[in-house]
């Protein structure tokens, strides 16, 4: 089974950094030496204390503040699988920091704080941070989701708490669409049900976080599709091309679809649109070694003839059944779309509002484009729901937007590929990140 990448993300202090300290610890994946820096003398003759929340927080900032401002990597493993850990802020000023993690991400642990909330009342409200973060993993595509309500062992009664904030979990999940994988009740600090499960704690009988992290899938890649290429670097000359005749290798990662010799592409490139087409004569893999390549692994592409491709540059798949798919046209038969008007959903990140007008670079696989604001479609209301009209969407604001770009882009909606139907937008300014996009 591949290493699972997951992210554990939610409201701020609600234990995400405590809850990766506790796995690397208790997993024995941490260092003597650096258990030891984090290692303090209990009081009164008490047991050593461990600052599990130090063993992720790298930066100055965030061990002086006790917060999580970037996303902090972690490597660990057991004997049933692998794990490639992201520990995220869970500020509302650094929500771009997560969103970056868990656009790569094949799971999400979202905690949630039981001392935080009424869990007295049958019809307690989730944090508007716990609410945010489950819904933009649920947009960005995290392909499992699981929830953790965290320090129960802090709480009077933690079965009573357990099954109410389990039960408001379960209708807002319910009411956003949202699938859950399952929702656990864990002690980050005590280590109740985090690697090995506390039997009947919580009135909860089921498999510990650990476990469920061991048997959670990895992100299907898309093969199914067809094929899409985005060219990151153009090696000048082929000296592994059994051609010998010092073609260019265009390198990249494989989209969509898969590639093989004898395969006809078209280029997509800047204001020129769609290029003239072409066979592949050759397909190299990672370690430059020729056999097809599928979606998700790096391939260096040789054409039978040269064209003119350079980095951003697409390769795309051409429709065979279309009887003038070797002829250059105005609307040439692509198996994948082409556009320069979108509808899209933003998770808007800058501080600065997203107005209607304004003019943002897009990132689109390795390529910039100017990308214009045409209208606001609508908001989402974070506590409801409900899609309201808005003037224009502040930061950390969730809406549908229309785009006009400047050139067309490969574009299918992000609900078929993460590849072909994500964009960034950077303010062209400042150039910090402005908005997470995904085409509708």
């Amino acid at each position: 089974m591949n290493a699972l990448k997951f992210i554990t993300c939610g409201s701020v202090d609600d234990g995400k950094s405590t809850l990766i300290g506790r796995l690397l610890v208790d997993s024995r994946s941490v260092l003597q030496d650096q258990l030891a820096s984090v290692t303090s003398a209990g009081a009164h003759g008490a047991d050593d204390e461990v600052d599990l929340a130090a063993l992720t927080d790298g930066l100055s900032a965030e061990r002086e503040q006790g917060i999580t401002i970037d996303v902090a990597w972690r490597y660990f493993n057991t004997q049933a699988r692998k794990f490639i850990i992201g520990d995220s802020p869970g500020h509302e000023q650094y929500t771009r920091n997560m969103v970056t993690a868990a656009s790569g991400a094949d799971a999400a642990v979202v905690l949630v704080d039981a001392t935080k909330l009424d869990w007295a009342d049958p019809a307690l409200k989730l944090l508007p941070q716990t609410r945010r973060h489950s819904l933009l993993v649920h947009l960005l595509r995290v392909p499992s989701i699981v929830m953790a309500i965290n320090k129960l062992d802090a709480v009077a009664d933690p079965a009573l708490a357990f099954a109410r904030i389990s039960a408001a979990l379960q209708a807002f999940a319910t009411e956003a669409g949202i699938p859950l994988k399952a929702v656990v009740p864990i002690s980050a600090l005590k280590g109740y049900n985090v690697v090995t499960a506390t039997e009947g704690w919580a009135g909860y009988q089921g498999p510990s976080l650990l476990d469920l992290l061991e048997h959670l899938p990895n992100t299907m890649a898309e093969t199914e599709l067809p094929f899409s290429f985005a060219v990151q670097w153009v090696e000048k000359f082929s000296s592994s091309s059994d051609t010998r005749q010092g073609r260019r290798v265009f390198w990249g990662r494989v989209t969509t679809g898969g590639v093989q010799v004898g395969q006809t592409v078209r280029v997509l490139q800047g204001p020129q649109g769609t290029g003239q087409s072409a066979k592949v004569a050759q397909v190299l893999d990672h370690a430059r070694q020729p056999h097809a390549v599928l979606a998700g692994h790096s391939a260096g592409i040789v054409l039978d003839r040269e064209l003119d491709v350079s980095r951003g540059d697409w390769l795309l798949a051409v429709d065979t059944t279309t009887p003038s798919a070797d002829e250059f046209d105005d609307t040439p038969a692509l198996a994948v779309p082409v556009a320069r008007e979108v509808t899209a959903t933003v998770a808007w990140l800058d501080n600065e509002p997203l107005v209607p007008g304004r003019v943002y670079w897009a990132l689109h696989g390795h390529r910039w484009v100017k990308a214009k604001v045409r209208r606001i479609v609508h908001q989402v209301n974070i506590e409801t729901l409900a899609e309201t009209d808005a003037a224009q969407l502040p930061a950390n604001a969730i809406g549908v937007v229309e785009l006009v770009l400047q050139e067309p882009i490969a574009a299918l909606p992000y609900t078929r590929s993460r590849g072909l139907g994500a964009l960034v937008l950077v303010d062209t300014a400042s150039h910090a990140t402005a908005g997470a996009v995904m085409l509708r």
